[in-house]
């Protein structure tokens, strides 16, 4: 019987599983949305909604807590300044689960994860005509001149 054990083993040791859900979630901050199978998503957006809690508070001992799970400093700083601030007014659930059906291979029912309210920016779609490019200058060039 199952009763009262919370934990999804995912097929792993304990160890596997904690280095798969912290590289998840660590990808997840830096992509702002991950394509995944479904318990592995349930799993990652428990552990990444603790993370944002985490960054809400932006301290020190916040950040350092942080920083033994997710093991990326970059990563971090981008959950304390970016994402965390995002989400000071929210009381919880910063991301979400979209279903997207069954892996064509073997079956598995994949998910897509993502932040609620982040517009992410989708890098494999082109911009459109009437919508500027978000291509910038290097610093130093000087425009160019018609004619």
């Amino acid at each position: 019987m199952r009763h009262r054990k919370n934990t999804v083993k995912l097929g792993r040791s304990a160890a596997g599983r904690k280095a798969l859900l912290s590289s998840l979630v660590a990808n997840f901050i830096e992509e702002q949305r991950i394509r995944t199978t479904l318990p592995k998503a349930k799993q990652a957006r428990t552990l990444a909604e603790k993370m944002v809690t985490l960054a809400k508070r932006g301290t020190l001992p916040a950040r350092r807590q942080a920083l033994a799970v997710l093991r990326h400093r970059d990563h971090v700083r981008k959950l304390f300044e970016t994402i965390g601030p995002q989400y000071k007014d929210r009381a919880g659930g910063y991301t979400r689960i979209v279903r997207l059906g069954r892996r064509g291979s073997d079956g598995s029912e994949m998910a897509l994860l993502e932040w609620v309210d982040l517009a992410a920016v989708d890098k494999r779609r082109k911009p459109k005509a009437d919508e500027p490019a978000q291509t910038e200058p290097a610093e130093g060039a000087e425009p160019k001149k018609d004619g």
